[in-house]
C-alpha cells in the first residue's frame, strides 16, 4: 500500500506550509531544487466577484494569469492601484478588496489578456 502512495507523487499542500514544490518536497517559499510550479490555464483571465467568509463585504477575485508568484504581485500592485483600493495575491488568485469587475477587466484588456466575466 506504501509503495503505491508514493507513487503517486506525494505531498501537494500542507496546512501548515502551504503550497509544496513536486521535485523537492519543501514548501514552494523554501524550494531547494530551483523549479517552480508552472501556471498552468487556458489563457484566459476569469474575473469575479465573492462575500462568502468576508463578513458581507465584497472582493473581486482574478484568477487563471499565466504568471510566476513575482508577476502576480506586480499585477496585483497595479490592479490595487487602478481601483484606488487595497488586496492581495494568495495561491495564484488575486483579491481586490470591493466590488471593481469593470475597473478590473478595462485594465487587464488594456495589457492585452483575453478576459471573461466569471459568476452571477
Amino acid at each position: 500500500m506504501k509503495s503505491k502512495l508514493s507513487s503517486l507523487g506525494g505531498l501537494v499542500y500542507s496546512t501548515e506550509a502551504g503550497r509544496m514544490c513536486p521535485g523537492c518536497r519543501q514548501p514552494v517559499a523554501q524550494c531547494t531544487c530551483g523549479q517552480k510550479p508552472v501556471p498552468t490555464g487556458d489563457g484566459i483571465v476569469r474575473v469575479s466577484r465573492e462575500t462568502k467568509g468576508r463578513g458581507g463585504k465584497a472582493v473581486t477575485l482574478v484568477k487563471g494569469v499565466a504568471l510566476d508568484a513575482a508577476g502576480l504581485t506586480a499585477l496585483g500592485k497595479q490592479l490595487k492601484a487602478a481601483c484606488g483600493t487595497g488586496g492581495t495575491v494568495k495561491d495564484g488568485v488575486i483579491e481586490i478588496q470591493g466590488d471593481h469587475i469593470e475597473r478590473v477587466m478595462a485594465a487587464l484588456k488594456a495589457q492585452g489578456h483575453t478576459v471573461k466575466r466569471a459568476g452571477g
